[in-house]
């Protein structure tokens, strides 16, 4: 009977594992550095609207109107701004702006 050596299997189970856990972080770090350096001061830091920013028209991320947006409107708002919002469009790179829809979103809920 032969046996198996788990050694290959362990190795990359734990190569599997750090990769996982090395990404998420990441995104979040990112999203989260660039949401409160362009975005907190009108959206406050819980997306719901600073007082400044709820003067301005800032909106609640967390409202109806906002969650109804499509991740592509979104974008586009972020891209080329709205209203008193000034546009990210060559501030931001794609993945930035891609990354910063998606933590928006973790913020409404």
């Amino acid at each position: 009977m032969k046996h198996l050596s788990l050694k290959p299997v362990l190795v990359a189970l734990l190569a599997f594992g750090l990769i996982a856990t090395c990404s998420s972080p990441a995104f979040a770090d990112d999203a989260a550095a660039t949401y409160k350096a362009k975005c907190a001061m009108c959206h406050g830091p819980d997306g719901k609207g600073s007082a400044a920013g709820t003067k301005m028209g800032a909106r609640d991320f967390g409202s109806a109107e906002v969650k109804a947006e499509t991740d592509a409107q979104l974008t586009d708002i972020i891209n080329k701004g709205k209203g008193k919002m000034p546009a990210y469009s060559g501030k931001l790179k794609d993945t930035e702006i891609k990354d910063l829809v998606s933590y928006v979103r973790g913020l409404a809920k």
